[in-house]
């Protein structure tokens, strides 16, 4: 296995990276964003929101245009999956809303999140709507946009690393691969209810990385599904616990196998299903050593 890369480079420190943003940014001849001031009449001017997708939860992986409208924001808007380190680039005094959903629990439903951003942009402030991942896979940020436009709240999204790609990166196992995979297809085992099951036989095609998200608490039925549509049991799967993070665990086995092992090895939300041959690679791919940042991050056979 090569060298670590973490523990190669160290990463910096996040008021580091804060202060690289920041001469980036100041570097380019950006002048400081205006704070919004009254009209003439008194009325304060719109705001305007930004949908920023934080990705899976290393802080490096940002976007340098995400750190930097972090960094302008006059209230953030967060949920639950941001990753440690994102909010040490916004200023102290900045409002900071969690808005964020765990199973079973809701911290605001979804359409008092989407009164929420309009509220806080017709008073004038610059906000950023801060989502794991990216904004727009799986993550209703097309749900909140509408709500904006409907308001006539300008807004622009930031695309983030979703976590499929970034997880799967850091758990050495390439989505696609030319011997193993020749496609790729994301789903989510969270769904509304009252909603249909998820399209097996599309998920369970041959020579394809299926990616499900949200999906430990019904794993064991996810992989009875794709082995009843198709799938050999001994398809190789892995399950990635708190990826990209010093957090991050793996467990890798077949659809057969990979139930019992997660329940064994205890691994809970949040956490991705990884599905195909290219699965099989994750031991001789792996690079990311969580336990050089931290708590130890180990795949377990």
């Amino acid at each position: 296995m090569p060298p670590s890369a973490t523990a190669s480079f160290g990463l910096p420190a996040a008021g580091t990276l804060r202060a690289f943003v920041d001469q980036l940014v100041g570097g380019r001849g950006s002048a400081p964003a205006e704070t919004f001031k009254p009209l003439a009449s008194g009325i304060r001017p719109p705001g305007r929101v930004a949908l920023v997708g934080a990705g899976p939860g290393d802080p490096e992986l940002l976007t340098l245009r995400a750190a930097r409208l972090i960094g302008e924001a006059d209230a953030l808007v967060v949920d639950h999956l941001v990753g440690d380190g994102v909010l040490d680039f916004a200023r102290p005094d900045a409002e900071r809303i969690y808005v964020g959903k765990e199973a079973g629990h809701h911290t605001l439903p979804q359409e008092d999140i989407n009164r929420l951003l309009v509220e806080l942009a017709r008073d004038g402030r610059r906000v950023v709507r801060l989502k794991g991942g990216d904004p727009f896979i799986f993550g209703r940020g097309g749900e909140e946009l509408e709500e904006l436009l409907a308001a006539g709240i300008p807004f622009e999204v930031v695309p983030g690393v979703t976590a499929a790609c970034g997880v799967a990166a850091y758990a050495g196992i390439p989505l696609t691969h030319r011997d193993y995979a020749q496609s790729v297809v994301f789903a989510t085992g969270h769904r509304r209810a009252g909603e249909s099951a998820l399209d097996w036989t599309a998920l369970a095609r041959p020579h394809q990385t299926a990616v499900i998200y949200m999906g430990v608490g019904m794993l064991l039925s996810h992989c009875a599904a794709l082995i009843a549509h198709g799938r050999a049991p001994q398809t190789p799967a892995a399950l990635v616990e708190n990826g990209t993070t010093p957090r991050q665990r793996i467990v890798t086995g077949t659809l057969e196998t990979l139930p019992d092992k997660a329940t064994l090895a205890g691994i809970r939300p949040p956490a991705l299903l990884i599905v195909g041959e290219v699965v099989s690679l994750a031991g001789k791919l792996a690079w990311f050593d969580g336990a050089a940042a931290g708590a130890g991050a180990a795949v377990m056979a």
